[in-house]
């Protein structure tokens, strides 16, 4: 006989968790991230334990290798196999190779590929490390809110359980539609017939293991695509476009699959390690924020893989969340900050759907005019590099750039210049993300890289003095307003000190009395006069949701 559900825990938002539903690796780094940054969290997913099956999503950006370095996951950068080339052929003829950008000269590789699995074996230590335990075997089957928190209720294999948090974070996948049910969310979207077989072998490819190759429509899949991933251990991803009716059983019991291997591999020795048959399907939730709960990854947004887009942009969901509602947990800034989540995510996420929705129906052309328009750029672009742009096989995952977001202060003299060609990054304006670079802090050896330095708080860097301006008085000056602007964590630098190698200042080629504000997810909030007191404490309150007004000077230590 079922036993009835606990009474709801009384309310307490300064001592509950935060509820982390799904434990993949979109929950297991949001829940790092939360405890990181001084917040309790509570993790729990329906499953019985880890199910560490495939590669599933291995493409990891250089932005997420980041997070999951600070957060203490380098392993997973140092583990994957780094790569750094894109080959796109049309038949048997290589029509361009696309090279990763730069920027900034960070030490983290452009990508990784690296199972998932691994990821989340990765990411499971960490957990440990922090004394994060995941609620196995609780599967959410309804969720409530009020004005002080949320509460979930959850069907486990001792009874139904109810969990109370002070806010939550939704990264339940794509099936997660309970919660998605509970605030009213809508997730429509498109499917796409064709269908895509996925297969990791373990073989010798020599040269391949270093590149990302892209086919249109090879002898050996004729009228459709193939994609080839490198794994570590000799891995390889490959991923081949099969009909609607494509039945993966049939395929291995006839032979056909040894023979698809065998077009690619030819008579080179091979082991499956593991396959599947997917169908894609792109779908945005139409609110990724209500309330106090939170959508992020696969349960607030579907697309295609190609360009790896899924993992990544579900990482820089929950890092935008985590900063935010930590911000607000320590009174730095009120509930209407998490709006913020809701309009950059969302953005984002659109922005990835429309991306990849192109790329889609550039593979699966969805009638006679879209195929004979595809066949055509297909064989102009054999001879026109002018029409490369028009090859569609995916652009590869970059993070978004907030550049329309209420908490970004436009600069008209650094505006925002549109999305950049395909391999290429933006030029650093407000709402752009900055670039990593080398750290030689004396006050902080222990700091190597520009990035964990930002996560510590709101920073501001300083370029050149004005002349007839005392460099120091500035910076005091500036760091003086910042802080009473917001009682957040403020740290104010000369760009020069921060940038021993000098390529930050090459990139921003700030003027003199400039001031870069950067948000603690190293996005650029603003660039102002250092000199117009009023404009920097503007941006500073901008970059919090104007939610706070101006206090005594602030609690200026990092984050532990």
């Amino acid at each position: 006989m079922p036993h009835p559900p606990a009474p709801r825990p009384p309310a307490d938002p300064a001592t509950d968790p935060v509820l982390v539903l799904g434990a993949g690796p979109v929950g297991q780094t949001a829940a790092l991230l939360l405890a990181r940054r001084g917040v309790p969290v509570r993790i729990v997913d329906a499953r019985p334990g880890r199910d560490a099956v495939g590669s599933k999503a291995i493409c990891q950006q250089r932005d997420v290798l980041d997070v999951w370095e600070w957060l203490g996951g380098g392993t997973i950068a140092e583990e994957g196999l780094t790569w750094n080339t894109a080959r796109t052929f049309y038949q048997d003829h290589e029509l361009f190779s696309v090279r990763l950008p730069d920027p900034g000269a960070s030490s983290l590789p452009s990508f990784v590929n690296l199972s998932q699995s691994r990821t989340e074996e990765v990411l499971d230590d960490l957990l440990a490390d922090a004394g994060i335990v995941i609620g196995w075997n609780h599967e959410v089957t309804g969720l409530d809110q009020d004005e002080h928190g949320v509460t979930v209720e959850c069907a486990t294999p001792h009874g139904p359980v109810r969990l109370r948090g002070s806010h939550a974070i939704s990264c339940l996948g794509a099936h997660g539609g309970v919660v998605r049910q509970a605030l009213g969310v809508d997730f429509t979207g498109t499917s796409f017939d064709d269908r895509f077989l996925i297969c990791d072998i373990r073989a010798d490819l020599g040269d391949w293991e270093r590149e990302r190759r892209f086919y249109f429509d090879p002898e050996w899949n004729p009228g459709r695509q193939v994609l080839i991933h490198p794994c570590p251990d000799s891995v390889f991803r490959i991923d081949w476009q099969v009909p609607a009716d494509f039945d993966l059983e049939t395929e291995e019991s006839s032979g056909r699959l040894d023979a698809r291997i065998r077009q690619i591999v030819g008579e080179t020795p091979y082991e499956i390690v593991w396959h599947s048959v997917y169908r894609f399907h792109t779908r945005v939730a139409d609110r990724m924020r209500r309330g106090r709960v939170l959508l992020a990854g696969d349960n607030a947004h579907l697309v295609a893989p190609f360009g790896a887009r899924g993992l990544n942009s579900g990482v820089q969901d929950v890092e935008n969340a985590a900063w935010k509602i930590a911000y607000v947990r320590h009174g730095w800034a009120d509930e209407t900050l998490l709006e913020s989540y809701h309009t950059e995510r969302h953005a984002a996420a659109l922005e990835n759907a429309d991306i990849t929705s192109a790329t889609m129906r550039f593979l699966v052309p969805h009638d006679e005019a879209d195929h004979r328009m595809r066949l055509e750029v297909l064989q102009r672009a054999l001879t026109d590099p002018d029409v490369h742009p028009k090859v569609d096989s995916g652009r590869l995952a970059e993070p978004f750039w907030y550049c329309d977001s209420t908490l970004t202060t436009p600069c008209p003299e650094r505006p925002f210049g549109g999305r950049p060609p395909r391999g290429q990054a933006p030029t650093p304006c407000p709402g752009v993300i900055l670039p990593d670079v080398p750290l030689a802090l004396a006050e902080r050896p222990d700091l190597i890289r520009l990035r964990p330095l930002l996560r510590e708080g709101l920073t501001l860097l300083l370029g050149p003095a004005p002349e007839g301006t005392d460099a120091q008085t500035l910076r005091a000056t500036v760091h003086t307003i910042a802080s009473r602007a917001t009682p957040a964590p403020v740290a104010t630098h000369h760009l020069v000190d921060v940038d021993p190698t000098g390529a930050l200042c090459q990139a921003l080629t700030p003027e003199p009395g400039q001031v870069w504000l950067i948000r603690p997810d190293a996005h650029v909030a603003a660039v102002v006069a250092g000199t117009d007191t009023d404009a920097v404490r503007a941006a500073v309150r901008t970059a919090l949701g104007r939610a706070i007004t101006e206090t005594a000077p602030s609690r200026s230590t990092a984050l532990t």
